[in-house]
């Protein structure tokens, strides 16, 4: 069955229509996408469920695992490859 979407206003008064609970405003994830770092190479779900951690530099992702990053809503395994490279590029890696 398909996601009937609705029309959402986020705080700052941007429109978009929505079919589920974890999408944010698109408007909004565009003006809030770092323009460099490792965040901006993830997609907008990927960087705001790392956001949402508290998981905002390479040297806080390196405490987790793989699997534990994995659990994180938001979070899906196209988005390893990228964060893994991101790590290596700075000499760490995830945890154990």
């Amino acid at each position: 069955m398909k996601a009937e979407k609705s029309l959402r206003v986020c705080e700052k008064g941007h429109r978009y229509y929505k079919s589920s609970d974890c999408q944010s405003c698109p408007t909004c994830d565009k003006e809030n996408k770092p323009e460099s770092g490792f965040l901006s190479k993830l997609s907008s779900p990927a960087r705001n469920a790392l956001v949402h951690e508290g998981i905002n530099t390479l040297q806080k992702l390196s405490k987790y695992t793989e699997k534990e990053i994995l659990k994180i809503h938001g979070i899906g395994p196209a988005s390893l490859p990228i964060m893994r490279t991101s790590l290596e590029e700075e000499g760490l890696s995830f945890k154990g």
